[in-house]
């Protein structure tokens, strides 16, 4: 049981787009309790909207996209991984840009980012999805599957054919503390034959050796080295704590990935909206919450959400 959580303060930073190679602002606001996470258009629009919710997902290529009220906004796994690892559940993400910025390619900026704001308390208890029996989802040799667990838990599998990769394994029990020291700073990576196929697609035009980390046949490019000799599960597991806030609110369960990704992470996240005999809410009671009126920006948060509580 805890209370929601907002920023202190609002902050901004600025970069490029991994795949439009495009410049970007971003500031991240406080927002009042049940906002949830909401993408403000900036890019000469009249401050349009957008909650983070799986119910606006539209496909795309490596990486996530939601899209509504007259925009899209693209590549906003990293930013969603750093405020769920954080846990700040309420904040406007103001961009100017189509894409979020990828930073350096990991989490760390936006969690300095938001450390520097600051995160406060809010006077309403933050819903939790608990799940009472497993889901899963399989395509092929690739699968995702939630389980009852006591607390929120990640075990997630890869297996590349690279000397550096292999086979990978890592097991995350959630916290603010854990996210931030062993999720937080783990890079996307890419494979050099892949990148350049993509550049001759018109696609991670951003991308470079300061944001991604690039395999050669046998090793990688990139001369600063590797954060952890698993970099690369520990991003998977990153890509997947940001796909997953696509559920609008916090679950306790534990998640068990193997060789999956964006696609499958979001058809998990659908699954269970779509079964909710197999999960139950807990800290519905809003009855402490004060009202507080919402900009005129403000998107409540997603139906699915909505509908959660109302359960």
């Amino acid at each position: 049981m805890r209370l929601q959580q907002t920023l202190a303060n609002q902050v901004s930073c600025s970069g490029i787009g991994l795949h439009s190679g495009q410049p970007v602002s971003m500031t991240l606001r406080p927002a009042p309790p049940d906002t949830g996470v909401v993408f403000v258009n900036r890019n000469g629009h009249a401050g349009a909207s957008l909650v983070a919710s799986v119910d606006h997902l539209v496909p795309t290529e490596l990486c996530t996209a939601i899209s509504g009220n007259g925009f899209q906004v693209k590549t906003i796994e990293h930013v969603l991984a750093a405020l769920a690892g954080l846990n700040v559940d309420n904040v406007y993400v103001e961009l100017d840009a189509g894409e979020a910025p990828v930073m350096d390619g990991s989490s760390a900026p936006f969690v300095r980012l938001i450390q520097s704001a600051g995160i406060v308390s809010q006077n309403s208890l933050q819903p939790y999805l608990k799940m009472t029996r497993p889901l899963e989802v399989v395509d092929g040799s690739r699968r995702i599957r939630i389980e009852p667990s006591a607390t929120p838990r990640i075990t997630y599998s890869i297996q590349y054919d690279h000397p550096l990769i292999q086979t990978q394994t890592y097991t995350y029990e959630h916290s603010a503390r854990a996210f931030e020291s062993e999720i937080a700073a783990a890079r996307t990576f890419g494979f050099l034959q892949e990148v350049e196929a993509l550049w001759a697609r018109g696609l991670g035009r951003g991308g470079n050796l300061e944001n991604t980390v690039v395999l050669s046949r046998d090793g990688i490019l990139n001369e600063s080295g590797l954060r952890f000799t698993n970099e690369f599960v520990r991003h998977k597991v990153l890509d997947l704590i940001g796909d997953f806030s696509l559920l609008g609110l916090p679950f306790i369960g534990h998640l068990i990935a193997d060789r999956s990704g964006h696609a499958l992470h979001t058809r998990l996240v659908k699954q269970i909206l779509n079964h909710p005999e197999c999960w139950v809410l807990l800290n519905t009671d809003h009855s402490t919450a004060q009202a507080e009126p919402l900009p005129a920006i403000a998107t409540p948060r997603p139906v699915s959400a909505v509908a959660l509580q109302a359960s």
